[in-house]
This record gives structure tokens, sequence and C-alpha cells, in this order.
């Protein structure tokens, strides 16, 4: 596995200089910012990131504003608390996506997060969370969110503006070229050499989760 440093040339070559790579890597947000995002949000969007895994994202766009109106800007009390029959005009409502199950999982992703007020809301929860165990926070939102495994975890807190590294087709090919995994990581053992990887760039560089991530993606 090669230092930072030297896949951080390389993709800064392929950019058009390290001024110009600098300038495509996000910052995410602060501790202090991410605990303050109020639980809407949050539901909002898992919300969005379910829907788009395997719709067209532009479609869900333009759908967006019917997808907060129906839910009554995501309110976490309200929509813990659908009954049958406000769920089933849900599903006849062309201001949305008529996907039962994916609609569903609003209800389902409420009560999650009304759940981790018992340790202090979902924003501290993940303010807190530390990035040295990033897969220890997608393995949480995996196992008791509502389909929130695979991608919509990720994406969900890169949106949040959460340091996160997502794994994606380019990042995995460079985890590939530098040997921490040989094939997609889907495995608990695969995800802890992954882990592994950042932990030790991070130490490396200075640089968050989300930063080494973009440049591993621009790397290949």
């Amino acid at each position: 596995m090669r230092d930072f440093d030297d896949i951080f040339a390389i993709a800064a070559e392929r950019k058009g200089g390290v001024d110009a790579l600098e300038a495509q890597l996000p910052s995410p947000l602060s501790a202090a910012e991410i605990a303050a995002i109020p639980e809407d949000r949050w539901l909002a969007q898992f919300t969005k990131s379910i829907f788009q895994a395997g719709f067209n994202w532009k479609v869900i766009e333009n759908k967006w504003p019917g997808f907060e109106e129906a839910f009554d800007g995501f309110d976490v009390n309200r929509c813990a608390f659908l009954n049958d029959e406000e769920f089933d005009a849900l599903l006849s409502n062309k201001a949305v996506v008529r996907n039962g199950m994916k609609l569903r999982t609003v209800i389902d992703n409420a009560i999650f997060i009304q759940e981790l007020r018992d340790d202090g809301g979902i924003g501290k929860v993940v303010a807190d969370w530390p990035a040295t165990d990033f897969i220890g926070l997608l393995e949480l939102l995996k196992k008791r969110a509502a389909r929130m495994g695979g991608m919509s975890a990720p994406y969900s807190l890169r949106f949040m503006g959460v340091d996160s590294f997502i794994l994606s087709q380019d990042v995995t090919a460079r985890l590939i070229a530098e040997g921490v995994i040989d094939k997609p990581a889907t495995s608990k053992t695969a995800m802890r050499a992954v882990q592994g990887a950042f932990n030790e760039w991070m130490e490396q560089s200075g640089r968050g989760l989300t930063q080494i991530s973009r440049v591993l993606a621009m790397s290949v």
C-alpha cells in the first residue's frame, strides 16, 4: 500500500496540479454543526437516499418538494405515528414515488431516530462517532435503521456533511490497486481492512475520510 502522498501525487497529475485538486476537495462539517442538525433533516436525507437507490436521482430531486409536503417536512414524531389510513393515502399520492416498501421506511426510520434520543439524539450520536471507526457507524445504520445498507448510509452521511468515505467504483479500484482488498468490500473482514487503510492515510496526511476518499477516486 502506497503512502498517501504518492496517491495524492497521482491524483494531482490527473486533475491538473495540486491547486486544482485541492479546489475539488470538500470539507466536512464540524462536530458541533453536525450535532445541531435537526432530526427532520436526517429523516429527509435517509428517505432521499433510499429512494435514489435504484431510481434516477434527477427524478427524485424533481419530486422532492412533493415528498416534503406529503411527510409534513419529515417531522419525526408525526412520521413515526402515521396511521394506516394516512399511509394508504400516501400510496395514491402522485406527488411522491409510490413504492410502498420504501415509503414504509419513513415510519421505521422516524422510530429509529426517536430511539436515539436516549443517547442524546441522532446528531450527537453521529457527531461523536470517531472517524477511525466509520464502519461501526455504517453497521449501526444497517442494523437499526430501515434499508440503510449498501450505499444508502454512506451517501446519506456524506450529504449531511459527515466526514466519510464512499466505496464508489473508483475508490474501490484504488483500494484494490493498493492491495487493501482484492474485490469490492462486502464482508466485515474487507471493511475492517478498508477502515485500517483509511486510518493509516489519515495519520499520514492529517486529512479526514472525505478528502482521502475523494483523492482516491480522482487517482483512478
